[in-house]
């Protein structure tokens, strides 16, 4: 696998580490896409599904108003911004990364100004008004190709030369089961360099721009097999590559699966392949298989091991006793050890809870995605008898509480986890057990990009030093 890919994607305010391949979820509000028309028409059902999506994984998730199916029905730049406004102004508010899939300025301006972060044009920028959209903002670009010119490549019939000592046989005729790799690498190559120098030369940062060679569109299944084969010569080109093939009509056509909602494996397949050479985003309906996937390849295939702090807190019963059992249990995850474990401090509460918290803080190095850990730190709760009453989410009694608050090069938002953790600058029983763990943690945060509160202005201020926890 490459290990080249510590380069990131600029995209808004937002810097997407493409250290760990990212995956961006497919969120189509049509009435006739070829997977899933109709589906999430409805804005509410679309919202849902998109934050579904990223507690399943999602690092973006991709809105389109318009379908691009082959025979498609092209639908007025008005048309498709009211489908997709009220679902990408409702995900961009609860924090997400959102792509808008479109051709249409107008639309990409408006879901811009909302707060998406990346446009994705299948035009690839070839409409001089989306260019002035891009290079007036600070988006990330998704550059596509669509094949204008599909058909010029074809099986090619070869003479060969068999000459075996000093008897030459008669030349024999072969057919190669793909056509010429060549042209079609040269046909979509060489626009995306050319889209991409264009945008350079119009203001867009090299860092904010991603390429998509265009399964599907336009192009044969073999012309498809060629380019997925070579995905490391398009990675190669030096930047970000995404890979969209899922449900393909491609991807059936190879494996004989005919309904595109059944591709999925095949998709991950395929995925798997394009992570092996370089692509680093993975444009997919089915979220949850391809992060299983993903996580799965990756555990076995890279080291990747990051930093990161978990807060503990307990108010019930033997509280340093839930302190030091939920160390433990964090330091036997798999691809995960705790490395240290600040005092325990008597703090005051916070948020609603009635009673003083004993609170610390671990310091872990961890292999496991963000999503996948915090659903185990949501079992150490488990374990140690954590009851949730509804109406007391976030403040009812604890016998412990495992925040995730910070992952060395990750951000992620969504219902189940927000990175970092969104009052993360504020908690005074974070912070202070955090100088146990290093000299200087409001340099630290703020230099990861935490906002952090003066002294005075936080909540949770911490009242007593319990002493060390001896979790080991």
């Amino acid at each position: 696998m490459l290990r080249e890919n510590y380069y990131t994607w600029q995209c808004g305010e937002h810097e997407i580490s493409l250290v760990r391949p990212r995956i961006m979820g497919i969120l189509n509000v049509t009435p006739d896409s070829f997977s899933d028309g109709g589906e999430f028409s409805d804005p509410q059902v679309a919202i849902q599904h998109g934050l579904d999506m990223l507690d399943a994984g999602a690092d973006i998730i991709d809105v389109g108003g318009e379908s691009t199916r082959p025979g498609h029905t092209p639908v007025s730049a008005e048309e498709e911004a009211k489908r997709v406004v009220p679902v990408v102004r409702a995900l961009a508010e609860a924090g997400a990364v959102v792509s808008i899939d479109t051709r249409h300025a107008s639309t990409a301006k408006i879901c811009v100004r909302l707060g998406a972060s990346i446009v994705n044009d299948v035009t690839g920028f070839t409409d001089p008004d989306m260019l002035d959209v891009v290079a007036n903002s600070n988006c990330g670009v998704v550059i596509m190709h669509w094949n204008e010119t599909s058909g010029r490549s074809s099986r090619k019939s070869v003479t060969l030369d068999t000459a075996r000592g000093p008897r030459r046989l008669a030349p024999s005729n072969r057919r190669f089961t793909l056509p010429e790799e060549g042209p079609i690498l040269r046909e979509v190559m060489g626009f995306l360099g050319d889209q991409a120098r264009t945008l350079m030369r119009a203001g867009v940062a090299h860092e904010r721009i991603c390429v998509d060679p265009g399964p599907g569109f336009a192009k044969t299944t073999d012309e498809d097999v060629v380019i997925q084969r070579n995905m490391r010569k398009i990675v190669s080109m030096g930047y970000p590559v995404l890979e969209a093939v899922s449900r393909k009509r491609f991807v059936g056509a190879v494996t004989n699966v005919k309904e595109a909602q059944e591709r999925d494996a095949a998709t991950v397949g395929m995925c798997l392949q394009a992570v092996a050479n370089g692509a680093r985003i993975l444009r997919v309906h089915n979220v949850g298989m391809a992060a299983q996937a993903v996580n799965a390849f990756l555990s076995v295939g890279q080291r990747d091991d990051r930093q990161a702090f978990v807060s503990l807190g307990s108010n019930v019963g033997d509280r340093l006793g839930y302190l030091r059992r939920a160390a433990q249990l964090i330091d036997q995850l798999p691809l995960t050890c705790v490395v240290s474990v600040s005092h325990a401090y008597v703090t005051e509460p916070a948020y609603g809870i009635a009673a003083p918290v004993a609170n610390a803080v671990a310091e872990i190095r961890t292999e496991l995605a963000p999503v996948v850990l915090m659903r185990n730190l949501l079992e150490v709760e488990d374990a140690l008898d954590r009851v949730r009453k509804p109406g007391e989410e976030g403040h009812g009694p604890r016998t412990i509480d495992c925040d995730l608050c910070w992952v060395e090069g990750e951000s992620h938002a969504g219902p189940l986890l927000t990175l970092p953790h969104p009052h993360l600058g504020e908690r005074d029983y974070v912070l202070v057990p955090m100088e146990d763990l290093m000299s200087d943690p409001v340099r630290f945060l703020t230099h990861a990009g935490v906002e952090v509160a003066p002294v005075e202005e936080r909540v949770g201020h911490v009242l007593a030093d319990l002493g060390p926890i001896e979790w080991q």
